[in-house]
């Protein structure tokens, strides 16, 4: 073999691949061009995150956009109203539906029926479960075929779901026309709402978001006298058409969420017209329920959750019945607003100062004091004791939902977290749905809501105490990582080492060798 093919040999099998680094040459482009036209499936060159869009967006960066920074405003302000009033619209009517709850109870309700506390709550109940519980299907569809599209069409079905509730004669369809029809669209419209903001703030990203969740709180603490003044003048059925009007504007703030980034029906198709859906595998990664931490987190939450959202159902009625029918009872869904607003904005940043899964010590706090108010309610004989206890768990409220996708970033990473936090809220759905009308059955067994508040404290509490072993389960694992990423280093020097020798070995023979002649 001569010097030359040695050389060519040794650039073959150890020089670097120019085409990993340098931009492929026009003929190669036309070749690989011609490939793809003869049926060839193109492979990506990076392979996509399997959270797609939300991933990013649930651990507080915003997707890459083929390089290009994010415009950090222009048109991304008119995008962050539309969110803003998405959010606000989506969750102040579900945070008012205890004023709505009262309603449904005089004008579908009787003597005669003594489960009807049970029925009604069965409406609210299902609402709010439902945005929850749709969540990962959500994440899902948004990937696939883009915000616009699913905000758009969300808004349209919850649009129609609360337009139909305006007709029912009785509380039976209320089930589907509003607990099921609406809170579906509800969801579909909410999600799109926080992914397409990642698109389009980086820098401004927690500005943006703050803003975007005060919307929230805003609508929570306006809506309820709005509601009371509606229904007292035009009754409860042209109520619900006039919340129509918001969900109606809501349709129209889909059309602002111009893409910035391609959807998953974009990079899947092969041409254009083409709709190919990723796999199963990067739809739903279940690999995050093999973290301990995780599932502990999982598991633990929703635990807590069976007497969460019970006052916002009941607390109104609870108040009609302790305090008289003369009682502003909405001042107290103003203090939880208020208040849920400054705990957002108080621990949000409290967090960023807790190293690592401690941050979950946060929600342990959160849980044992909201269980504790829980408790409270029903030994509070005077408005002025019910709103003190309604500021305190307006706060840690929004302490407990602040610090959710930190919480989820640390224990299953930036690349899982969209997945995480999307398993979780459809576990979260399942005592939403389940707590309140558990607590309208003790109602109208007991004649009082006591007990039922009462009981209500307990699982918080509960919830808490699994919560308070995952920064100790996450430490133990990062040590054990921590340790195994050590034995590697050192076996890898030490085959390095003989490696090393044995070359060093084998030298010396042949120059031996080479002496002797």
């Amino acid at each position: 073999m001569t010097l030359s093919e040695k050389l060519e040999t040794q650039g073959v099998a150890g020089a670097p691949d120019a085409s990993a680094t340098l931009l492929p040459s026009p003929a190669l482009q036309e070749q690989q061009g011609g490939q793809a036209a003869a049926g060839e499936p193109r492979q990506e060159t990076r392979e996509r995150c399997p959270g797609g869009q939300s991933a990013l967006l649930m651990a507080g960066a915003p997707e890459e956009q083929h390089g290009a920074e994010p415009p950090e405003g222009g048109w991304g302000w008119v995008v962050m109203l539309a969110a803003m009033w998405c959010n606000g619209a989506v969750f102040g009517i579900q945070n008012s539906c205890g004023v709505l709850f009262v309603s449904m109870l005089s004008e579908f309700g009787s003597q005669d029926d003594k489960q009807m506390v049970f029925k009604t709550a069965w409406v609210s109940s299902l609402s709010m479960g439902m945005i929850f519980f749709c969540s990962p299907v959500v994440s899902v569809f948004t990937d696939i075929f883009g915000c616009r599209i699913i905000a758009i069409v969300g808004a349209a079905v919850g649009f129609v779901g609360l337009l139909l509730s305006s007709f029912v004669s009785t509380i039976e369809p209320l089930y589907f026309t509003y607990g099921i029809l609406f809170a579906c669209g509800c969801s579909f419209a909410y999600q799109p709402s926080l992914v397409i903001l990642g698109q389009y703030f980086k820098k401004r990203l927690g500005l943006v978001n703050g803003i975007v969740t005060a919307g929230s709180s805003l609508f929570t603490v306006s809506l309820p006298f709005l509601l009371r003044v509606l229904i007292d003048s035009v009754g409860l059925y042209n109520t619900l058409r006039v919340l129509c009007i918001l969900i109606f504007v809501l349709f129209l703030a889909g059309f602002t969420y111009k893409p910035l980034t391609s959807s998953a029906s974009d990079k899947e198709g092969g041409k254009k017209g083409i709709l190919r859906f990723p796999p199963a595998k990067k739809i739903f990664s279940f690999s995050i329920f093999k973290v301990t931490g995780y599932r502990i987190w999982a598991f633990g939450i929703p635990a807590a959750l069976f007497g969460y959202f019970v006052p916002y159902v009941h607390l109104m009625k609870h108040v009609k019945e302790r305090l008289g029918e003369n009682v502003q009872e909405e001042v107290l869904l103003l203090c939880l607003g208020i208040t849920s607003g400054v705990g957002r904005l108080i621990f949000g940043r409290v967090a960023d100062y807790i190293p690592g899964a401690k941050k979950v010590y946060l929600q342990v706090i959160s849980f044992f004091l909201i269980g504790l108010m829980s408790m409270m309610i029903p030994l509070c004989n005077s408005l002025g004791g019910l709103i003190a206890v309604c500021l305190f768990m307006g706060l840690f409220d929004g302490c407990f939902i602040c610090i959710m996708a930190p919480i989820a970033f640390e224990l299953v990473g930036a690349q899982d977290v969209s997945q995480a936090i999307g398993f979780l809220l459809g576990l979260m759905s399942v005592p939403m749905i389940v707590g309140p009308p558990i607590a309208g059955i003790l109602r109208d067994y007991l004649g009082t809501y006591d007990v039922a508040f009462y009981l209500a404290g307990v699982p918080p509490m509960i919830g808490g105490i699994i919560l308070s072993f995952i920064p100790w389960v996450h430490e133990k694992k990062k040590a054990k990582e921590k340790e195994k990423t050590v034995d590697e280093e050192t076996t890898k020097k030490m085959l390095e080492n003989e490696s090393t020798s044995a070359s060093g070995t084998a030298e010396k023979p042949s120059k031996e060798s080479e002496s002797n002649i």
